[in-house]
Order: C-alpha cells, then sequence, then structure tokens
C-alpha cells in the first residue's frame, strides 16, 4: 500500500505534469470510487477547473483547484498515468481527467480501493476525510506529551497505534516496522507502557524513516508504482520489513501478525 512516502513521490511528479491544466471533461468508469458528492455532482463541478496546486496530507493527494479540492487516495495499488487524450481506455482504469491542452490524467487501479472526494476549498479540512486525521510527521505540536496523551490507557499494542491515522497520520504498515526496529520497541508492546525515552524514540525515527524513504522515492513493495517511470529505492534499504537477518546484530527476524498485518521485528533487539 502506497505510504507517505510513495504519496509525497506521486505528489511531486504530478505537479511537474498537470499544475496548469484545465479539465475539459471526466470520465468516471467505476462509480465507486467517488466518494463525495454523487457522481454526477463530480463530473459537472470540476468541468472547467484549474489545477493550481498539488498538496499532501497524510496519505491523501490534494489537488487544489480554483474552488475546491480534488483529494484521492491510492489505498492498495492506485496509480496516475499522463495519456494523450485519444489513447484508448486503459484495462483497469478508473477514472480519466481529460484537458484542454489534448492530455489526460488517468487514475489505474486494479483492485478498485482507491477513493476521490471532491471538496470546496472553505469546508476541506472540516468534514471527512481530512478533519480526522492525526499529525503530520513533522507537526511542531508532535511531542513526547502528544504521545502520552493519546497512548494513556491503551493496551493496543504499539504496532497497532502508529498505524492510527487519527494520532500520526501518513505511517504505514513497512514503516511502522521500520520506526520500531530503531527505536528497539517489540510490536506487540502496549503503547500505554512505553517509556518517555521510547516515546521520543518514535517521533525522532518516525521522521528519520520517512525522511530517507522520502528521498529515496519510497518503496515498491508488491506492485505499487508511485507513477510511471518513476520507482522507489527504499526498499532496497528496509532494516527489518521482509528481511531475514538482523542488520545490527544477525539475529533471525521473525514474522508475526498484529492487527492482522505481517510485523516483522528482530528477536534480539526488540525483546518484549
Amino acid at each position: 500500500m502506497p505510504e507517505l512516502p510513495e504519496v509525497e513521490t506521486v505528489k511531486e511528479t504530478l505537479k511537474t505534469q498537470v499544475i496548469g491544466k484545465i479539465v475539459e471533461e471526466v470520465y468516471i468508469y467505476h462509480n465507486n470510487v467517488i466518494e463525495y458528492p454523487t457522481t454526477d455532482e463530480f463530473k459537472e463541478k470540476i468541468m472547467n477547473e484549474k489545477i493550481i496546486n498539488i498538496e499532501r496530507r497524510g496519505k491523501w493527494l490534494m489537488f487544489e483547484l480554483e474552488n475546491y479540492y480534488l483529494l484521492s487516495h491510492l489505498r492498495m495499488e492506485g496509480k496516475y498515468y499522463i495519456r494523450e487524450n485519444e489513447e484508448p481506455k486503459m484495462l483497469h482504469e478508473l477514472v480519466k481527467f481529460t484537458f484542454q491542452d489534448g492530455t489526460s490524467l488517468r487514475y489505474h487501479d486494479t483492485r478498485k480501493f482507491g477513493k476521490m472526494h471532491l471538496i470546496e476549498k472553505e469546508k476541506v479540512f472540516d468534514i471527512r476525510p481530512l478533519n480526522e486525521l492525526g499529525l503530520e510527521p513533522w507537526d511542531k505540536e508532535l511531542t513526547e506529551k502528544y504521545l502520552e496523551e493519546k497512548y494513556h490507557g491503551k493496551k493496543l499494542p504499539i504496532k497497532t497505534t502508529l498505524l492510527d491515522q487519527g494520532i500520526i497520520t501518513g505511517i504505514g504498515n513497512i514503516y511502522a516496522d521500520e520506526i520500531l526496529f530503531l527505536s528497539c520497541i517489540h510490536p506487540l508492546k502496549p503503547c500505554s507502557s512505553l517509556t518517555k525515552k521510547e516515546r521520543e524514540n518514535i517521533i525522532t525515527n518516525t521522521r528519520k524513516v520517512l525522511e530517507h524513504a522520502i528521498k529515496l522515492g519510497g518503496t515498491t513493495i508488491r506492485t505499487f508504482e508511485s507513477s510511471e517511470g518513476v520507482h522507489g529505492l527504499f526498499q532496497n534499504e528496509l532494516y527489518v520489513h521482509g528481511q531475514k537477518e538482523c542488520p545490527k546484530c544477525s539475529s533471525e527476524i521473525l514474522k508475526i501478525k498484529v492487527g492482522g498485518r505481517g510485523t516483522y521485528y528482530c528477536s534480539k533487539c526488540q525483546k518484549k
């Protein structure tokens, strides 16, 4: 699944390709991808809108238009492609935005899990989905005290809590494993039992892992690609996720299920 670094890479790639383009027509081949508003309203409202900028909030792409934000979540395997308008529909193409300059932006999703919202600018941060998100990893309000308050009384494993987008947004399964490894924390440790130092380490290593992954374009685990012709390199530098041997102590990397998610950790460096 695309996580924050992958979405950041998609954002930066698309900014070089679609900013300034004006939407001429929208073709929706799978109605379920449009979460809000109705598909008819979506097509009507986005007509003749210019793409001014592309931002990111958590794992959501935010296409800034003149009057709206087009929010796009790639979920498991969503991808965007730039094509000429007259090129035929692609296999697994769900949405096609045609532009006045003769090009088009195609949203492709083999699993059809991706979602789009078209929301008025003045409302975008006040209603779902963005109002449900927690702090960005680099937010100055993300402090040890903030995590202490959020984790207080919770017996959930820290791995599960790191995936809670309402606390820190943007962390997914792969990066959670990497963050916990660098922090020397067992993934099953109850988040309420973390020490002050461990909470500080989570913040430090969250930023460290995500910054490095962004620099390398994220990962391309499974079939995800950040954008056509852009492939992440971070998968070559993963410490524990999908690995067999710890890079620090050469101990065995174990795989367990935490909250239904495949989870990797070092049997020695991350003692329970």
